[in-house]
């Protein structure tokens, strides 16, 4: 009976060996996934602002007690042009579906800016506007020639109209600082001129008064245990900094400091993801990010800041995983193919107020590592198993230090 037992128990085990190497996949086989589910997440929006139908046909889902329906145009549209934008700027023709999303993406973005569009996206009219008008902005840096050179000059009139609307918006004393700031930077990029206060103020008071230590920035004066700093603060820091070093703008210098800081904290959150590729539900606005959690983890592998720690190959085995199990659950999406709110499926009574499904759209910064070529060492090295396989499997794993900078 013993040895019966035994025999059993070793023909699970190699039965549970053999299904996990089936789900290896191979580096191609994970740029198609990751081009396949952007494009699943995305194509409700785009293709719906291209044709002037997002106000006609995307649904509503906030708070009960809160109503920011009016918000929620532009908080999806700009939130998908914020991840998609590096995918389409790149040449890699994925699936044969680069120029269409190309072309749909500018009629898009023609129509949200276009004030006699029936998907016109308002840009002043409540301080919600400066957020998305940012994510907005972000995109256009990501994309500066589909989406700025390969515009109408028409549509990059309206463009610096729209995030010039956007400056009466006094923003908080926290993450909203860099929202004005990024909406600068794009104004700087395309036009050469810029209000240098607002871009400025914001980047200043991160990198030299709201730093805790180890790659953690107070989302303010305080600390708060969430993840805005992969949200919000590393990835335009690091975006408005690069405008500033190219213009020659006083406090370029602190680039040098955030990319320190940025690496370190790319490899924080690679290191904690699970085995299982799922990581700690931890703080607001999750229930509207999912995996765009991970955002500055796959800027760091687009941008080549990953930390020497977490190869290209690594970070994107640790991505595709929690990118898989984030959208396992089919409850994601509504049967029409829109984000529902929730974390790992439907589960509104997880958001904040201010979360309707336009903010949902944040989950498309995961992706942002299409931007590199299919070439790239990130596509093209074989599967890494990541920190939490090693650790928990007993490999051999170096320890983890902090930054001092």
């Amino acid at each position: 009976m013993k040895q019966t037992v035994i025999l059993f128990a070793s023909a699970c085990i190699l039965l549970l060996s053999a299904c996990q190497e089936e789900k290896v996949n191979t580096p191609q086989q994970d740029r198609q996934f990751w081009v396949e589910q952007l494009v699943k997440i995305a194509d409700p929006v785009i293709s719906n602002t291209a044709a002037g139908t997002l106000k006609q046909n995307m649904p509503y889902e906030g708070h009960p007690d809160k109503d920011t329906r009016k918000y929620s145009y532009l908080e999806a549209f700009g939130r998908t042009l914020c991840g998609i934008a590096p995918w389409i700027e790149g040449d890699e023709n994925d699936l044969g579906l680069k120029e269409k999303y190309r072309d749909m993406t500018r009629a898009a973005l023609a129509n949200a800016v276009d004030s006699t569009s029936a998907d016109y996206m308002q840009f002043k009219g409540g301080p919600q506007y400066l957020v998305d008008a940012a994510y907005l902005a972000q995109g256009l840096l990501r994309a500066p020639v589909q989406l700025w050179e390969k515009s109408s000059d028409k549509t990059r009139s309206d463009i610096i109209t729209a995030l010039k609307d956007t400056r009466v918006i006094k923003p908080y004393n926290n993450n909203w600082l860099l929202f004005a700031s990024i909406v600068e930077a794009a104004i700087l990029k395309f036009t050469g001129e810029c209000d240098t206060e607002r871009l400025t103020h914001g980047v200043k008071m991160f990198v030299n008064e709201w730093y805790k230590g180890d790659s953690f920035y107070g989302d303010g004066p305080k600390f708060h245990m969430d993840y805005y700093n992969s949200y919000v603060i590393h990835p335009m820091l690091m975006d408005v900094l690069a405008v500033m070093v190219e213009y020659g703008i006083e406090g370029a210098e602190l680039m040098d400091i955030e990319h320190v800081r940025h690496a370190r904290y790319a490899e924080i959150l690679e290191r904690m993801v699970a085995p299982d590729g799922t990581y700690p539900v931890l703080g607001r606005s999750i229930s509207a990010c999912r995996c765009g959690t991970f955002q500055v983890l796959s800027q760091a592998a687009l941008i080549g800041n990953l930390p020497q720690t977490v190869t290209p190959g690594q970070a994107r085995s640790v991505l595709t995983a929690v990118i898989r199990r984030q959208f396992e659950n089919t409850e994601n999406f509504t049967e029409e193919g829109w984000l529902r709110i929730g974390f790992a499926g439907h589960q509104p009574e997880m958001a904040e107020k201010y979360v309707n499904n336009g903010s949902l759209y944040h989950c498309t910064t995961a992706f942002l590592a299409l931007g590199l070529p299919a070439d790239d060492p990130f596509w093209t090295e074989p599967y890494t198993p990541w920190t939490g396989i090693k650790a928990w499997s007993g490999q051999k794993i170096e320890g983890d230090h902090a930054i001092k900078k």
